[in-house]
Formats: structure tokens, C-alpha cells, sequence
């Protein structure tokens, strides 16, 4: 379609794609590039949309298209979407692409306002009927596909067991919203929706939202080469009944020998490049003997050594290490001020006294000469406090036949060369039977010459609660669950044509299907999840709790996140207007130049295309998607404080910044750290199997007579330890076709003065990836490498491909 200089719009006559069978290859699915010619006449101005029409009965992926105009011009258009057989998709017909000039909504051609707005109509459907594979339709639903209850076929006790119960829509447990399916509900239990697959053995994404050849293909060869590795302790665990690690030099021989490895180097690709003949789902064949972006070579059978343990085979134990890893780990996101002593819960009186039992008589010897009001006046006291997450299903949890569990709070001391000090940990056990509960508190040993195994067990203890809250809150709630509903709004509501939409369009790829993969695989009944967590069958519902008590939208923006843990102070003087409560903090100095480029570069970004605050209030696309994210998407937490009033550019700046932020470099350490922080199990288990035994007890007496056996009973077993490393493995990596936040597909804008401001972008983002590497070899800032020599890379805009533990993709893509 071309646009008149009236308004008007003209249609062309269709132009047919000839002989593209006889150059296709079903088996390689190779990129087919084309080349089509237009007769129009004169008048009929610049092409503004592309219909495209599919005869066959398979769909294609349409990566790119572009018109090469009499000029010397040319009209980039919108596509990289999958276009199905047309019949298949009617009533609906042909695909309709935009160019890539953007417009508000008020400044939209006449030639194109009804197509736009039928575009939208298109994308939300009507709210009925069961999504098909061709649909590209969002909609919202509960997270009410997670039980099996008709699985239990009547039986009650397995009824129980099977079923989970639905998040979202009521106060119990609210969560924010996932895409429709419209599969029929459950006959054993109405309020559960069926979890049948699509032919593609899928659970429904609208159709412009599933895997690119090249993500297909590297997702099989990162699962591939994953089930190689915990292949022969899998036999081991099925045919000998190994049931535990025999001591840590066993867990050892799960990895590979270390090898000569070439390091990653400093200057880094822009972009993986994947040639087009690459770009087909066989592709992961090769992926198998590919060298990892370190250097290490491949071994089929063993895991690749994690970085933590290839400087030093000792670092991951001392308290140092634990410590810092608060402050530059894959769970950066936790640690808090203390504010008041003894620290107070916010549960109930069902739970006994709210006050922490860590005295001053605990840690005042640990805290370089000062008094417990010294340190607190001085803001030398953190903690990581998972107490009231963990306490009031404690009970429920060791009541299941293999996790057992405490609520932990450990605290740490700020030491005069700013690195933390553990001092004490405390873990809970809830009031039982009318008895007060019970806290008991460890201090680390004064004689750091041999192993104190108690200390090692309570260290255990309170990081298997780290490791439930970093993958079920932080990681899947905060991050994955949070960004579905923003998904889904903008496609409902902004037109491919609205600037907010081009704006945020790169940070949803493969998003929704991540997020549907996971409530397929990771988080149901049964599911990687419940199986590899301590509180297993309870471990979502724990996170949706955290999202009822916790969560607000300013909040996730990073500056407002850490003045709210009392990380930061307001300071107008300062670079960022905060100033850090720990100067060497890697997470928070890296991350707040981090966002202040991206706030930057959003701004600028919107200065171009609003001329003021009054023309945010009156875009009614605007207007009705953020109403839609918090209202619909985000409905059980509609009317909690922390909304952003959408009222000036400035707001906005701020709302789409703390979007982007989430999905961007919020998550990036979450996930991309796993691997290389935490597959060494004893330092990061994510199952505890046994409580710390008592004096005068048979358990006791087991741990005397072996200690370092004992606690490899008491973490997880090599069934469990094997199946978190591979889904570590797996998630971790970067795929060669991985977008990250300095880059852009071709042709995603025509306005030049979005072009100059992104160059802007990309270069500070280059100058930041600089300043974190000049960071990381300076020694004075000992948080950044710690004493096992592993820097903070996380925060680094780029990264190669496979497991690197850095990198900040534009979106969540795994």
C-alpha cells in the first residue's frame, strides 16, 4: 500500500513469488533471500504496508523486507514474524507489515488509521474460544495450568499431591498475569486448566513470539549437551543407588580436568554472526564440539569447571566468599541495611516473638572495637534476612518426605576495607504444638585452621534459602512474570507504529515463550522446580506470596531499589543522586551507570517524538497500555502505592526505564551467573536434606564419626546436584544470535535523529564496559574478584556466545 499525498492510501496489483519451492530445502531450512517487482504509477507515493499472502501449507518465517524505491531510498519494514498458510488464518487474511516510520497516534496518515487500529483488533482477539497454533492474539489468564489434578484419577491422596492451586485473582495468592491458552479446564478441578501441547509439543504463544531457527537449534544443542554430562551420575544414582557424594573430591569428578584455557577476551564481538546457511534446526550437531567461549574444551560426559573454582579450589568455602557474593553474586538484590537491633519480623503473633535472637553478645566481638549501636549508627550492620519468606512454611516443608528446612537471617559487618564479615546466622524453627519456636545462632569459628562442619552446616542451611529466592522470587517473579503482562499490553495496546512500541518491541523477544517453556518444564507438579528446591510443591507458592507482601512497580527500577534496602541515600550531589551505603557495592556502581545510560537514551529517545507532557496525557494508545499492565496484567496488585503516575515525558522516561531494566540488566545476573556461581553444589545447594543434628542424638554421632560425609547427606544428593547443574548449563548461555542492549536489528527505525541518539547509547555503553573491566583489575575494590580471583562481569553490555557469566541481552530469552 503507498500513501498519497491526500491521505489517501493506494493498493498495488499482488506481485507472486515464483519457483521458491525449488530453492528450498526442508531439511536445512536455510534463509532464502528474494527479490519481487511492483508496476505502480507515479502517484503512488511511499509504500507504507506490505500484505503478504501464504498458499502453502506450511508457514514461513519472514526475517526481513525491504522496497529499494526510484529514489535511491528505502522503506524498511516490520516483519521477523511467522506467516501461516492464509486459508488457516481467516477470517482474519493476509499479513499486513508496517514500514518502520513511527507515528503517534494523533499524526497517523488517514490512509493508515483504520489499518492500525485494526492491527491492534486483530492482536487482542475477543477473549473466547482455545488459541490456535497460527493465532497471534494476546490475552491474559491466571497461572492456573501449574497441577494435574486429573492425573490423580479420583484418588484423594494423590489429588492432594497433584494439585496446585491457581496464582492469581485472589488474595491468597495473587500474580501478575500470563498469555490466554483457552484450553478447557480440568474435570478433577475446575479452577485448573488443562496442560495439553500444541502439535508443536508446545504450550500456545501467539505465533510472532515462538523461537527463531537459530534459538531452536542452540536451545537443542544446550540440552543435548546437558544430558551428556549428568548422563553417567544418572546411571550411577538409577543402577548403584548412589544416594549421596561420598566426600567432595566425589562432586569433583563431575567436571572435567582443568585444561589450558584461552580466557575470554577483552574486546568482545558487537554481534555473534550466524551465516546463513547456520540458520536451520540441525545446527545444534555442530554446536557439540564447539570450543566454550573460555577456551575450555569439550567433554561429553563431564561438566565444563565453573569459574569459581578455576583459580582456586578452596576460595568457595571461606566466609569472605559467601560474604561477597551478596555484593557481586548471581543474587545481588537481597542484602539490606539493618536499620534496628535485635532485628524485628513482620509475621504475626502466630509465630512467636517477632525479635531476632542474634544478641549483642553474639557478634560485639567481631565488630572492630565498636558497640552494636556504634556499628548501626554507622551503617556497618547488613543482613540477608529470608525469615519471614521462609517461617510460616517451614513446617509444611519438613513435613515432606526429603527437603528439610529453617528460616535464615544471616548478618555480615562492614569491615574497614570494605569487604563483609559473616558474623552470625540464625535459623527458625516455627512454634509446633504449643511450644515456643526455636532459633538457634552460629558464629563462624574463631580457629579458621580446620573445617568447623556446624558452621558449614548452618552456612548450608541459609544458602539452600538463598537459592530458593534467587530462582523462584528474584528470578522467575521478579524478572520472567513480571515482564509477561507488559508483553502482552504493549501488543494489545501500542500499534506496531507507535514510537513506545519501537522503543520497546527489542526487549519481549522470545520472552513469552521462555516463560510458557518454563510453566511447561520447570515450575509445574513434578516439574525441575519442585524437585531440585527445598520447599518443593511450595516453592511457587512462596513466591507468590513475596509478590502479595513485597512487590511494587517503582521499585524494580534500580536507584529506588536500593534506597529502599538502605543501600543508597538520596544525594542530589551525587553522579547518580544517590550515594552508595557501600562504595565497593559491583552490582549497584556498575548498575547505576547502567541505568543512567538507559534513562538517558530513553529520553532522548521520547524528546523526539513528544513535544510535551500534555501529548503523554492525550496519546490514548499510551494512555491505555500502561492503564492495562497495572490494571489487568498486574490486577491483584492494581491498587498498592508505587505506580508511577503516567503524567509528563518524565514519568514515562521512568516507567519504561524500570521495564526495560527489569528485563534487561535486572536479569541478567540472575540468570547468566547461574552456571558459573553455582554448580559447584557445596557452595550453593539447592536442597537441604537433614536439619543440623543435636548433641546426644544418633545424628550427632553420625556426624562425629565422619563429618565431611554427613554433610554431603545433609545438601543435595547427586540426582538432585546433576539436574540443577544442567539446567544451570542450559540457562546460562548465550545463544549466537543473542541481541544484547547496544544493538538493534537492521532496519528497526528510519528517523535519523533516533539513530544519533542510539550511537550515543552505544557508545556509553562501550565506555561503561570499559570502566567495569579498569573496575575489576583495580585492587583496592576487593569485592570486585574476590580471593577466588572470579570478577564481576555480569553488568558487561556484550558478551560471546555459550556460558560466559556476563552479558545483558535486550530481553529475557531463556
Amino acid at each position: 500500500m503507498g500513501y498519497l499525498g491526500t491521505g489517501k492510501g493506494m493498493l498495488s496489483k499482488e506481485t507472486t513469488l515464483e519457483g521458491w519451492v525449488k530453492i528450498f530445502d526442508p531439511l536445512t531450512a536455510e534463509q532464502i533471500p528474494f527479490e519481487l517487482k511492483w508496476s505502480v504509477p507515479k502517484s503512488f507515493g511511499v509504500p507504507v504496508a506490505i500484505f503478504v499472502k501464504n498458499t502453502h501449507p506450511n508457514e514461513f518465517l519472514l526475517e526481513n523486507f525491504h522496497i529499494d524505491l526510484p529514489d535511491k531510498s528505502v522503506a524498511q519494514f516490520f516483519t521477523n514474524s511467522w506467516v501461516f498458510n492464509t486459508e488457516k488464518t481467516e477470517p482474519i487474511g493476509p499479513r499486513m507489515f508496517f514500514n518502520n516510520k513511527a507515528y503517534l497516534p494523533h499524526e497517523t496518515p488517514a490512509a493508515l488509521k483504520e489499518l492500525r487500529a485494526k492491527e491492534l483488533e486483530t492482536l487482542r482477539g475477543n477473549g473466547t474460544g482455545e488459541r490456535i497454533v497460527s493465532d497471534r492474539i494476546y490475552d491474559y489468564d491466571y497461572f492456573n495450568d501449574l497441577g494435574t489434578p486429573d492425573a490423580a484419577e479420583g484418588d484423594p491422596a494423590k489429588l492432594e499431591e497433584l494439585s496446585r492451586p491457581p496464582l492469581g485473582g485472589n488474595k491468597e495468592f495473587p500474580f501478575p498475569r500470563r498469555v490466554r491458552t483457552g484450553r478447557p479446564m480440568c474435570k478433577s478441578d475446575p479452577k485448573t486448566e488443562t496442560r495439553y501441547q500444541n502439535v508443536y509439543g508446545e504450550f500456545y504463544v501467539p505465533s510472532d513470539e515462538r523461537f527463531d531457527y537459530v534459538k531452536m537449534s542452540d536451545n537443542k544443542a544446550d540440552l543435548a549437551k546437558a544430558g551428556g554430562h549428568i548422563a553417567q551420575t544418572k546411571l550411577q544414582v538409577k543402577v548403584l543407588k548412589k544416594a549421596s557424594f561420598e566426600s567432595i573430591a566425589d562432586v569433583k569428578k563431575l567436571f572435567a580436568p582443568k585444561g589450558e584455557t584461552s580466557g575470554l577476551n577483552n574486546v568482545l564481538p558487537d554481534k555473534a554472526d550466524v551465516p546463513a546457511k547456520d540458520q536451520h534446526p540441525l545446527r545444534f550437531l555442530n554446536e557439540l564440539t564447539a570450543q566454550r567461549a573460555d577456551g575450555q574444551k569439550p567433554n561429553a560426559f563431564r561438566f565444563p569447571i565453573p569459574q569459581i573454582l578455576k583459580h582456586s579450589d578452596t576460595a568457595w568455602q571461606t566466609d569472605s566468599e559467601f560474604a561477597r557474593e551478596n555484593l557481586a553474586g548471581l543474587n545481588p538484590m537481597q542484602i539490606k541495611l539493618v536499620t534496628e537491633f535485635p532485628i524485628k519480623s513482620k509475621l504475626g503473633p502466630e509465630f512467636g516473638d517477632p525479635s531476632s535472637a542474634i544478641t549483642a553478645k553474639h557478634i560485639e566481638d567481631k565488630l572492630e572495637g565498636r558497640t552494636v549501636e556504634e556499628a548501626l549508627s554507622e551503617k556497618k550492620l547488613f543482613t540477608v534476612d529470608h525469615h519471614d519468606t521462609f517461617l510460616p512454611w517451614v513446617e509444611r516443608i519438613n513435613a515432606q518426605p526429603i527437603g528439610k528446612s529453617y528460616a535464615s537471617r544471616v548478618l555480615y559487618f562492614l569491615s574497614a576495607d570494605e569487604t563483609l564479615k559473616v558474623v552470625a546466622i540464625e535459623l527458625v524453627l516455627p512454634p509446633m504444638k504449643g511450644a515456643e519456636k526455636v532459633s538457634r545462632v552460629y558464629t563462624p569459628p574463631k580457629d579458621t585452621s580446620k573445617t568447623d562442619y556446624i558452621w558449614e552446616f548452618a552456612k548450608a542451611h541459609a544458602m539452600s534459602n538463598e537459592m530458593t529466592v534467587h530462582q523462584s522470587i528474584s528470578h522467575f517473579t521478579l524478572c520472567h512474570a513480571v515482564t509477561e503482562p507488559a508483553i502482552i499490553a504493549s501488543n494489545r495496546q501500542l500499534s506496531k507504529l507507535h514510537p513506545m512500541m519501537q522503543l520497546l518491541k527489542p526487549h519481549f523477544r522470545h520472552t513469552l515463550t521462555t516463560n510458557s517453556t518454563a510453566r511447561m518444564n520447570l515450575l509445574p507438579t513434578g516439574g525441575t522446580i519442585e524437585l531440585i528446591y527445598t520447599p518443593q510443591k511450595y516453592v511457587v507458592r512462596m513466591a507468590s506470596v513475596f509478590y502479595r507482601d513485597n512487590w511494587t512497580f517503582e521499585n524494580n527500577g534500580l536507584p529506588k531499589d536500593l534506597i529502599k534496602r538502605g543501600m543508597a541515600v538520596p544525594d542530589s550531589s551525587a553522579k547518580h543522586g544517590v550515594k552508595l551505603t557501600i562504595e565497593d557495592y559491583p552490582y549497584a556502581s556498575d548498575g547505576l551507570e547502567l541505568w543512567a545510560a538507559m534513562k538517558s537514551w530513553n529520553s532522548e529517545y521520547i524528546d523526539i517524538f513528544y513535544k510535551d507532557d500534555k501529548q503523554v496525557q492525550e496519546d490514548p494508545e499510551l494512555q491505555a497500555w500502561y492503564k492495562e499492565y497495572r490494571d489487568v496484567g498486574h490486577g491483584d496488585k492494581k491498587d498498592a502505592p508505587g505506580w508511577i503516575e503516567l503524567d509528563s515525558k518524565e514519568s514515562l522516561a521512568e516507567i519504561v526505564t524500570t521495564i526495560i531494566w527489569i528485563c534487561t540488566a535486572m536479569h541478567a545476573p540472575i540468570n547468566f551467573g547461574q552456571y558459573d556461581y553455582a554448580s559447584w553444589m557445596p557452595q550453593h545447594p539447592t536442597m537441604t536434606r537433614r536439619l543440623i543434628p543435636e548433641q546426644g542424638t544418633k545424628e550427632w554421632e553420625e556426624m562425629q564419626a565422619d563429618p565431611e560425609k554427613f554433610w554431603l547427606t545433609l545438601i543435595s544428593d547427586p540426582d538432585n546436584t546433576t539436574t540443577a547443574m544442567a539446567v544451570f548449563e542450559v540457562v546460562a548461555a548465550h545463544a549466537p544470535n543473542e541481541e544484547y542492549i547496544a544493538q538493534r536489528s537492521e532496519g528497526w527505525t528510519e528517523n535519523e535523529k533516533v539513530k544519533e541518539a542510539f550511537k550515543r547509547y552505544q557508545a556509553r555503553l562501550g565506555e561503561l564496559d570499559q570502566l567495569i573491566q579498569a573496575r575489576n583489575a583495580d585492587p583496592k575494590l576487593k569485592n570486585r574478584c574476590g580471593v577466588g580471583n572470579f570478577p564481576f562481569q555480569l553488568l558487561r553490555p556484550v558478551s560471546a556466545p555459550g556460558v560466559t557469566a556476563m552479558g545483558v541481552p535486550n530481553s529475557i530469552t531463556v
